[in-house]
């Protein structure tokens, strides 16, 4: 049923006045509608700003808190091996040390300077941060090399190695250098936890996904408890006596600068197990010998 439109003209103008009223009421409304979301956006835009200048901010004094907390950590580190190695080259000036001795305490002079520069080289490339470089290359030529070098030094512990070669064309792109001292640190790190003298035994291996590529690093040495496994990656943490704390701090920054990460299971008086994970990157497959 339509509506009856009517015909009396005093009752259409009465119903333009109403229309009229009605459509200036609503563009009144809409107008004022309009320029409220106009400030509500500016205000939103200005709370967006202040909100990433905070947060810029709270990084930029996070950061600084952080290398202000690393300047002192390496100060600490730096102090002892200093120290030791003034006071062997100050016992190197007397004129009546043996020649014997000399030579020893100019060895161990060296070996607290190297232990030095291994710390200075350690903080930065830890402070850097990043990777650079990247080429294609077969993880098996990297576990060979891996193999050769690490082998002579468990040999001389009297230690087991085995490697677990990959399929002959399984490739990876990344930073061969960088990956290379990753895994050599876990190695390292391996052998240094088993027993020397028989019954010590170190794993080298490697699975290989579609996307990600795991070393894994597995000994049967001490093993580690919950609270020291949790503080293994922080900075200048060790418990070693030579060791510097930043290894596998570097190590984990390897990792994730190629898309993974490292993962550790340990057991006290069982062993260990490091698991170095990285993308593969562009090219999964082992690079091609040229004709």
């Amino acid at each position: 049923m339509t509506a009856e439109i009517p015909t009396d003209p005093a009752k259409l103008a009465e119903a333009f006045r109403l229309f009229n009223q009605v459509s200036e009421e609503l563009s009144t409304a809409y107008g004022a509608l309009e320029r409220q979301v106009v400030a509500l956006t500016a205000e939103l835009a200005a709370a967006n700003a202040e909100t990433a200048r905070l947060r810029e901010q709270a990084e930029r004094n996070a950061r600084l808190t952080a290398m202000g907390e690393m300047a002192a950590q390496l100060a600490h580190q730096l102090r002892t091996p200093l120290a030791a190695a003034l006071l062997y080259a100050g016992n190197l000036e007397n004129p009546e040390l043996a020649e014997t001795s000399r030579i020893s305490i100019a060895q161990k002079t060296v070996g607290r300077l190297k232990h030095l520069e291994r710390l200075i080289q350690d903080m930065l490339l830890f402070a850097r941060g990043e990777v650079l470089g990247r080429e294609a290359f077969a993880v098996n030529d990297l576990l060979h090399e891996l193999a050769h070098t690490f082998e002579p030094l468990a040999l001389a512990r009297r230690v087991d190695f085995a490697l677990t070669p990959a399929p002959e064309d399984l490739g990876l792109t990344g930073n061969r250098k960088a990956i290379a001292g990753a895994l050599t640190n876990l190695l390292e790190n391996a052998l240094q936890s088993v027993a020397v003298g028989g019954g010590g035994r170190v794993n080298l291996g490697v699975t290989a996904t579609d996307e990600r590529l795991a070393f894994s690093i597995r000994d049967n040495g001490r093993g580690m408890p919950p609270d020291v496994v949790a503080r293994l990656f922080e900075p200048f943490y060790t418990t070693r006596t030579e060791g510097t704390g930043l290894g596998l701090a570097i190590a984990r920054g390897v990792a994730r600068a190629h898309g993974g990460g490292i993962d550790v299971e340990s057991t006290p008086g069982v062993g260990t197990e490091f698991v170095l994970t990285v993308s593969r990157g562009s090219d999964g497959a082992a690079p091609k010998e040229s004709d």
